[in-house]
């Protein structure tokens, strides 16, 4: 592998609309072969050098060290940078940050509340903006979530995918996603908790050029029924705690267990994007049994955000 396999040079991500459908699958690719160098030990400083500043307004586990090691493995150093490290704490402006933090590093990663403020950020930053996560779109995991499902299935086109639960960020960038690489995308939501209807509509602006289908149901085992991949995630996500009794309650025909996972292909496999809340969301027969794949998906975190700071970063 070379550092040129798909260069996105200078560019933002700040949702999986914003990469052609052959760069998608070219970073899937690209974060196969570096996983495999790594296990190899073969050293790959593709961004020695090259420095990536983190904003951390919501706090991860899986962001953060996959971040910051993906960019050790890369020759590269990457700087924590939580909500009150940075003067926007004391009311610097977005605009401002990203004049500024652009003139000290090669790249910035956000994970943040406000999907406006990133795309703001982004407008002002000279350097690439890397969308960790917002309250509407999640592309990094679901990059994660295609390369696990690749290298599990084989191919992806024609596949199909139920996702089961709220209608979030990772319902939003999993629509996209999937759209853009031919596979069909059932969600399923109670009523109310749909996701937008315009990123809806997008998804479905783009399922069209792959012949995939998205669809939202108010029923799971409508949903989930011949399902090659099994999706949830939380209930009640960061910043929604307040509703968590509401949730419990309208979401409680919703969860992933082996009634439902008996809907889908015999061959199906379930995700998670984690943190779980086992007894909620999902049994603990699904999310610790033979069809779960949740730790390989979260370890491919790591390799495909690898992939694309190399697309995005890189000399």
């Amino acid at each position: 592998m070379t550092a040129t396999s798909v260069s996105l040079k200078g560019k933002h991500l700040l949702t999986l609309a914003d990469i052609a459908k052959e760069d998608i699958m070219q970073i899937i690719l690209d974060a196969i072969k570096l996983k495999d160098m790594q296990k190899k030990g073969i050293t790959h400083h593709y961004l020695k050098g090259k420095t990536l500043a983190m904003i951390f307004e919501k706090l991860s586990t899986r962001t953060r060290v996959s971040f910051e090691v993906g960019m050790f493995q890369l020759g590269g150093h990457a700087l924590f940078l939580g909500k009150d490290d940075l003067q926007m704490g004391r009311g610097e402006t977005v605009e401002d940050t990203a004049k500024v933090l652009s003139r000290f590093v090669d790249g910035i990663m956000i994970r943040a509340y406000s999907h406006e403020a990133v795309e703001q950020l982004a407008h002002n930053s000279s350097v690439p903006v890397i969308n960790g996560l917002t309250d509407d779109y999640h592309p990094c995991q679901v990059l994660a979530d295609l390369m696990t499902l690749y290298e599990v299935k084989g191919n992806l086109e024609g596949k199909k995918l139920a996702y089961v639960g709220d209608g979030n960020n990772m319902a939003h960038s999993l629509m996209i996603g999937c759209a853009k690489l031919g596979v069909s995308c059932s969600i399923a939501a109670p009523k109310g908790y749909e996701p937008k209807q315009s990123i809806v509509k997008k998804a479905q602006e783009f399922a069209k050029e792959t012949d995939a289908v998205i669809e939202v149901t108010n029923d799971p085992k409508a949903a989930v029924k011949g399902a090659d991949a099994v999706y949830t995630d939380v209930w009640t996500s960061m910043g929604w705690e307040d509703e968590q009794e509401e949730r419990l309650k309208s979401f409680a025909d919703f969860q992933v267990n082996s009634e439902l996972m008996s809907e889908a292909d015999p061959k199906a496999v379930f995700l998670h994007c984690l943190p779980a809340h086992r007894g909620e969301e999902v049994s603990t027969e699904v999310i610790d049994g033979p069809q779960s794949i949740v730790f390989e998906e979260a370890e491919n975190r790591l390799h495909v955000q690898k992939a694309l700071m190399v697309a995005l970063m890189a000399d």
